[in-house]
């Protein structure tokens, strides 16, 4: 199996606790990865701040964080050949700039490479209800290439706290981006 370069950013959508089960789940799957590279919007780490109450995302030490203008970072460009990027959670307004082709930080130009690059985009939107506009941004992300999968956790595995609730969607998002994984499968045993 060819090991993979991750991209993980991180808005400020609410929803922190999946960023961090993701970084933990991540962290489980080491022997299929290659890199992680992760930005983080000041927004991200103020939610997380006020949403977990701690600053863990700095105990992360075993991947690469850029900071979010860092346009040498490596998967600014096509050439790095990071396979996949994860935006978790993805806010309406970066999922809009990505739609409309608005590099204007580290996390939009990523995504800029990863779909003119043919890659794989996967965005773990949060907010609800959709307006048009996002229905219509997440439609041209669509078009474009990209992966919406909206942060709505299943129940049929019988969560029993927030982080197996959170870990449901992060599940489904490492399934999308192609690791190999211990995960509830429905009817199978």
């Amino acid at each position: 199996m060819m090991k993979k370069k991750v991209i993980v950013a991180v808005t400020g959508a609410s929803g922190s606790i999946y960023a961090k089960v993701l970084f933990d789940q991540l962290l489980k799957l080491r022997d299929q990865i290659e890199a992680v590279g992760i930005v983080m919007s000041d927004n991200a780490k103020a939610v997380w701040q006020f949403e977990l109450g701690n600053q863990d995302y700095n105990q992360f030490t075993a991947f690469n964080f850029y900071n979010k203008n860092d346009f040498n970072a490596p998967f600014a460009s096509g050439s790095a050949k990071y396979d996949t990027m994860i935006i978790v959670p993805c806010s309406m307004g970066t999922l809009g700039r990505i739609a409309h082709g608005i590099s204007n930080d580290l996390i939009s130009r990523a995504a800029d490479v990863v779909l003119k690059e043919r890659r794989k985009l996967i965005a773990v939107v949060r907010d609800t209800p959709f307006s048009l506009i996002h229905i219509n941004n997440m439609k041209m992300v669509t078009e474009a290439g990209g992966i919406i999968c909206p942060a709505n956790p299943s129940f049929y595995s019988l969560p029993q706290t927030i982080e197996e609730v959170a870990g449901t969607v992060v599940s489904r998002v490492l399934d999308l981006a192609g690791f190999e994984q211990e995960s509830y499968r429905w009817q199978e045993k």
